[in-house]
């Protein structure tokens, strides 16, 4: 099967991205072939494109960026069982070179899970990397309670937007720090409190928090101890935590996400019940110069909420 990618043929800046007609391996017995109506793109993309992961990951050329997808099926392995030609559906794809900037990506059946009718192929796009992030920091690892206050860093960012929801849902308390610009969006997403970072040091503002969610790393990170309880936890998607800073708390690690179905078709029922919304802040197309576009973006840091390329 062969297919119209955006592929990097080396690591480098964005101009190593170009479009090409990529071969892709045969589906397999438990995969499905899924026409790709929209992907997103998440710093992981560009890292990997920079070079930064070429030894976690010693791929071949060409790349396929990109690990999220949202369309619909047109191909079944033979195994396939709870799938069907036709369905739309969403998912976060195991971690290969064959990535989903792409008009046709592999998804293996257990990762997939049901698009939400009222929810557009672009706002299914955005959710499954950075909700699956967001949701096993504050559960899996985090282990959040009802009733408990949890620090999301950067809440206006791709995670933090999905890390809200998921945990007002939750029951819990939610503080988060944000521009000002932000602050009502964040508020509408569910947070009870936003500190602006730019005029207040939330290390000292801030006590007795169960969970803190660090996805900026750094001193953020460090002086994210001083506010936790003795039992709280950290969990960080950027970087291992100071091993002194660590000991004084009851958990803290980096985690890497794992791509789940069930998880994500969790997410996908709040979002048919209209509990968890995307924030689809950037579209561009399904294209060398927009992936590029997007990919500069993204590495400002600068981005609201998602940034979804969209395959016209």
């Amino acid at each position: 099967m062969e297919t119209r990618a955006v592929i990097i043929e080396e690591y480098g800046h964005a101009d190593q991205l170009k479009e090409s007609t990529v071969t892709l391996p045969e589906l397999g017995e438990h995969q499905v072939l899924v026409k790709v109506a929209a992907t997103s793109v998440n710093p992981i993309d560009w890292k990997l494109r920079e070079g930064y992961l070429a030894q976690m990951m010693p791929w071949d050329f060409p790349i396929i960026l990109g690990w999220d997808v949202a369309g619909e099926i047109v191909e079944i392995g033979s195994a396939v069982t709870d799938w069907k030609v036709g369905q739309k559906v969403f998912a976060r794809p195991e971690t290969t070179r064959f990535g989903t900037y792409a008009d046709y990506t592999i998804v293996d059946d257990h990762l997939l899970a049901t698009k939400p009718e009222n929810v557009s192929f672009e706002d299914a796009a955005a959710v499954p990397l950075a909700g699956l992030t967001a949701y096993q920091a504050l559960f899996t690892h985090g282990q959040l309670k009802a009733g408990e206050k949890v620090l999301i860093h950067a809440g206006a960012g791709g995670v933090g937007i999905y890390a809200i929801q998921l945990a007002k849902n939750a029951g819990a308390t939610v503080i988060t720090t944000a521009s000002e610009k932000n602050h009502a969006l964040l508020k509408e997403l569910g947070a009870d409190q936003v500190i602006d970072y730019h005029t207040t040091d939330f290390s000292e503002v801030l006590t007795d928090i169960d969970l803190v969610f660090d996805t900026m790393g750094g001193d953020i990170q460090a002086d994210s101890f001083k506010v936790l309880k003795s039992d709280g936890r950290l969990i960080s998607i950027v970087g291992d935590p100071d091993e002194a800073l660590a000991k004084k708390v009851a958990v803290a690690k980096s985690i890497w996400l794992q791509p789940d179905g069930k998880q994500l078709q969790e997410i996908a029922d709040l979002m048919e019940a209209g509990k968890v919304k995307s924030v689809v802040g950037h579209l561009y197309p399904l294209t060398a110069e927009g992936v590029k576009e997007a990919h500069e973006l993204s590495a400002t840091h600068h981005a609201k909420g998602k940034i979804v390329l969209v395959n016209e």
